[in-house]
């Protein structure tokens, strides 16, 4: 189908309109505007120059658009990679560009489909092959090279928990097709101004899928809210002890730190509600703890407080009896009443270039530039600790943004997901505002209870619907403990997995075939 316009389309245009609609989605998602109703429009003007430009200019204004959208979404990794990776600005700006570069080259990928599928097929079968191209390159992305699903679209929902309880079906990838669907129709409505019939019929059927998603939302909250007030509880307590990243790996303050975090949780066990779990953040132990003596004063608390605690500490195991060589982790320790380790989990995806270097044999030239960079190794998902009533599933740091490792903790029999982290990396920036609401998605998808300790904040309850029951600031002490529920249930995202973004991957693979073999023809 060709738009209804004569004149050409000039690049200067196209740049202008993937411009609007990277400020438009900054302004739409969370830690930027967080103005949600702008996800309906933001991406019509990128939409609409894919499809009026030249086959060059759309793989220019996937390209553009891609790099300027992950910038201003992930221009804090500069100050992470600068300040508290000692790199300098001639590195760190290359570094984050470069990635931009790479999470650009889907959006190429995905102009070239969009306008393929908008010149093949007519506008009422284009209309849903566009948003599952989009989807499908969300997850490739996800999963692909080192896998950075950072702030996808539909986690624009998640300061709206009416707008994502159908996540807990197809996860948050549904969410992001319901926005593109909107956006694709809109820009139909641009670029076939004549085809009134044809607008008419697409209108009906987009109706109807979001009059049965709101019906579903509506139900859903009602039916959950339900088991949540009937739910076995534990009562959580939650240590923010805002220790400074530049101090906080000093040996001389080891000390101080866990004082600090012994201090804020004495003021948890004299608080109204006496927690069962006390849960300190990522690294709250900067040191590794077999044998060392500041575990004395932690074991003598935890007993005589009768209390156990979940934090986050570095561990290493020899690789054998023979020799120096060691295998690092990134994990948790779950202390019992008696102040003894009774279970150990570790992370199972790694920050790149921050825990491990990817293709490190391959690329022996980067080894002088990631000096400080740890050489970690993946734990899995497996053997849960336990707490009274409680089975926990861990999610370290940014492990909280793949969709597919709360899903694997549910699928062991969990009923409550924590995350620790240390957001101190990310200083006063959007990161930690991303980072939040892309936990919220979790405890949707899995109907589970989400407790986050972080060591600056955002630490946070959340409850099986992605409501934020209570939340701290950012760089304080802070501390709390609520009665969290237990859910059981399994949905239809953990029992179904990735089905939803892989059904768009296999049909935007078939349509892309039937567009190359159509092409052919002519």
């Amino acid at each position: 189908m060709t738009p209804d316009f004569d004149k050409p389309f000039s690049s200067r245009h196209g740049i202008v309109a993937c411009c609007v609609s990277v400020v438009l989605l900054l302004l739409a998602l969370p830690g930027g505007g967080g103005f949600w109703p702008l996800l309906a429009v933001a991406c019509v003007p990128f939409l609409v120059c894919l499809n009026r430009g030249s086959r060059r200019q759309t793989l220019f204004f996937g390209f553009f658009f891609g790099t300027v959208h992950f910038l201003v979404q992930l221009y804090w990794l500069v100050f992470v990679v600068g300040h508290y990776g000692g790199l300098p600005l001639y590195f760190s700006i290359p570094a984050l560009l470069l990635l931009c570069f790479y999470l650009s080259a889907y959006f190429v990928v995905l102009g070239l489909l969009i306008r393929g599928f908008a010149a093949k097929f007519p506008p009422s079968i284009s209309l849903w092959l566009i948003p599952a191209a989009w989807v499908a390159m969300d997850y490739l992305r996800s999963v692909g090279f080192t896998a950075f699903p950072w702030m996808d679209l539909g986690y624009g929902t998640a300061t709206v928990p009416f707008l994502m309880q159908s996540a807990d079906i197809w996860g948050h990838y549904g969410l992001t097709f319901l926005i593109v669907l909107l956006n694709t129709f809109f820009a139909f409505c641009l670029l076939y101004k004549k085809q009134l019939q044809s607008r008419r019929t697409m209108a009906v059927s987009i109706a109807v899928l979001f009059v049965a998603t709101i019906s579903y939302s509506a139900w859903s909250m009602q039916e959950n809210e339900s088991r949540v007030a009937s739910a076995a509880t534990l009562n959580a307590g939650v240590v923010q002890g805002n220790i400074d990243q530049g101090q906080k790996w000093n040996p001389k303050r080891q000390g101080t730190t866990v004082k600090t975090y012994l201090d804020q949780s004495l003021v948890l066990m004299r608080s109204e509600i006496k927690p069962d779990l006390l849960l300190w953040p990522e690294t709250a132990l900067p040191f590794y703890p077999t044998g060392h003596p500041l575990l004395s004063p932690i074991s003598s608390f935890l007993q005589g407080e009768e209390v156990m605690l979940l934090t986050g500490s570095p561990w290493y195991e020899r690789e054998s009896l023979i020799g120096n060589s060691l295998k690092l982790y990134n994990s948790s320790l779950l202390f019992n009443t008696q102040g003894q380790i009774v279970n150990r989990t570790s992370k199972s995806h790694l920050v790149p270039f921050g825990e491990y270097v990817p293709f490190k044999k391959f690329l022996p030239f980067i080894a002088p530039l990631v000096e400080g960079v740890g050489d970690f190794i993946p734990g899995s998902i497996t053997d849960p600790p336990a707490c009274k009533n409680a089975t926990i599933g861990v999610l370290i740091c940014f492990e909280s943004i793949f969709p597919d490792i709360s899903r694997k903790w549910v699928d062991t029999g969990v009923n409550l997901l924590v995350n620790i982290t240390n957001d101190a990396w990310y200083g006063k920036s959007s990161a930690p505002h991303q980072t939040l609401a892309m936990t919220r998605l979790r405890a949707v998808e899995t109907r589970r209870a989400i407790v986050r300790s972080a060591n600056t904040g955002f630490s946070a309850f959340i409850d099986p619907l992605g409501r934020v029951q209570e939340v701290s600031p950012l760089f304080v002490n802070w501390q709390s403990v609520r009665q969290v529920p237990l859910m059981e249930q399994r949905t239809v995202f953990v029992r179904g997995g990735f089905a939803f973004p892989l059904a768009c991957l296999i049909l935007t693979m078939i349509a892309s075939a039937f567009v190359v073999r159509k092409r052919r023809t002519f």
